[in-house]
């Protein structure tokens, strides 16, 4: 496999530390309020990411934090915390706001079958691992104590910036969001490893620690979570790309000061979905949710598979037109799925030689607008349905966009009769209503003897690439 790696900007034979086993971290969501379909992007391909290297043979332990102290509304190191934030907006405590959000979050995943990872874990459940990693980076002199505050010292680094090839404005995303300047810190680049009762003396968690009571900041939670559960060596962390500077930035900066030595070889970072506008934000006030989705009739797997026909390395614009085209572009899909009949011995020769391809395309820097076509070129192959189902089932471990689940419900309701003003008239297809409009008109033309007419309609039919097969009480039909 050969993904792009934004810490060398250029896309690479994909290694792991331990042969076999991927040991990968994703950044999880702050649970201050729904994720927007944005944020949702990053989650879907870091999501196919994983089932592809599953799928390719891997081992693979995927961590995620959650977010629920520390994130402070600059992200950077000032301004108010955004778990704070929510709990004044909808006047609960910050951790009913966090278990209300962390299932919301989840539920969204269960809509866009986005599985969840092998580890979970929200960040006010390892502070003493924080302190742990802070008081090492005191004792050796990465960081130092200011104004009762802990910074990181990015003078110390013989490089800073790792993650230098992105726009401007991704790498400005604290600077936009109105930072103020600290006058504790010693260098511009500087960032707080923990706050203490010096600062936001509302913050509603707080713990003990060797600095003073106070609470960590955010960059050090997902470095501590991922030494605990993925070890020293991270092979793959993953996250959208605003969070690219300052946070992952910063997370290499500490880990690497803390463990003498690399720490994570590849980086994955996915683009902003943009609405007509702009780049999402929930800043913005009113913001596209899954549940909003749903509320406007949309499948959100019909979202997913919009998702999926863009590379994550591009900028992808949402607006309801797009999405219009692709729950079409879905739905077509599933009904040429749900023509196929099962039942014969699937072609092994044929179906090796689909996966394989399939394999590669997906394996050029996760490319998944390849992947779907490759779901159409098993549609148009000269094999069998049975093999046909087989790939696409195979294929679908990767998409997870229900084919086959989906398809059969379409083929169940396509098997439901026709009602005809002289009797039952069965027609059995792929579920389009217009085509089974032309095919029931063919009978009525036939049944009053107007053959031309039936004929007209039968070629119609068969230019459309639609093959109808007469049965005893109907007919069939299917795209060839």
């Amino acid at each position: 496999m050969f993904l792009y790696n934004s810490a060398t900007h250029k896309k690479e034979e994909f290694k792991t530390h331990t042969p076999g086993r991927v040991e990968m971290y994703t950044c999880g969501p702050t649970v201050y309020h729904f994720a927007h379909i944005g944020n949702l992007r990053s989650y879907i391909m870091e999501d196919v990411l994983e089932r592809y290297l599953r799928y390719a043979g891997y081992d693979v332990n995927r961590v995620m934090n959650i977010t629920d102290v520390g994130h402070l509304s600059s992200d950077a190191d000032t301004g108010e915390d955004k778990m704070l934030k929510g709990a004044k907006r909808e006047n609960k405590s910050v951790m009913d706001i966090a278990k209300f959000y962390t299932d919301a979050f989840f539920e969204d995943c269960r809509k866009l079958n986005i599985k969840r990872p092998d580890v979970v874990q929200p960040a006010t459940g390892l502070i003493g691992d924080y302190i742990k990693i802070i008081s090492r980076l005191v004792e050796t002199g990465y960081a130092y104590l200011a104004g009762g505050n802990v910074y990181f010292d990015s003078s110390k680094l013989s490089r800073y910036y790792v993650f230098n090839d992105h726009d401007e404005e991704d790498l400005a995303v604290g600077v936009r969001e109105g930072v103020e300047e600290d006058s504790n810190k010693r260098n511009k680049n500087d960032f707080v490893l923990w706050f203490t009762k010096s600062k936001f003396e509302d913050q509603a968690l707080k713990w003990d620690s060797p600095w003073g009571v106070g609470y960590p900041g955010w960059h050090i939670e997902c470095s501590g979570i991922s030494m605990k559960y993925n070890g020293e060596y991270l092979d793959l962390h993953c996250g959208g790309v605003d969070n690219a500077f300052p946070h992952h930035t910063n997370e290499i900066a500490q880990s690497e000061s803390y463990l003498g030595h690399p720490w994570c070889t590849q980086w994955f970072h996915v683009h902003h979905l943009n609405d007509l506008s702009g780049k999402m934000s929930k800043s913005k006030g009113e913001f596209l949710t899954v549940s909003l989705l749903e509320e406007k009739g949309y499948d959100p797997l019909a979202y997913r598979y919009f998702c999926l026909q863009s590379h994550y390395r591009k900028t992808l614009v949402f607006s309801w037109e797009n999405l219009d085209n692709a729950a079409a572009a879905y739905a077509k899909l599933l009904n040429r799925i749900a023509g196929l009949k099962p039942g014969e011995d699937v072609d092994q020769a044929a179906f090796d030689e689909y996966r394989a391809k399939f394999l590669q395309q997906m394996g050029n820097d996760l490319n998944t607008s390849m992947g779907v076509t490759a779901v159409f070129d098993v549609l148009k192959a000269k094999t069998g349905d049975a093999t046909k189902l087989a790939l696409i089932g195979d294929f679908d471990q990767v998409l997870s966009l229900s084919l086959l689940e989906k398809a059969a419900l379409k083929r169940a309701e396509a098997a439901r009769a026709v009602q005809t003003g002289s009797g039952e008239y069965a027609i059995t297809g792929e579920g389009d209503p217009e085509v089974d409009a032309k095919v029931l008109a063919r009978y009525e033309a036939k049944k009053v003897k107007n053959f031309a007419e039936a004929d007209r309609i039968r070629d119609e039919l068969r230019a459309e690439g639609i093959e109808i097969t007469d049965v005893k009480g109907g007919a069939s039909w299917r795209r060839v």
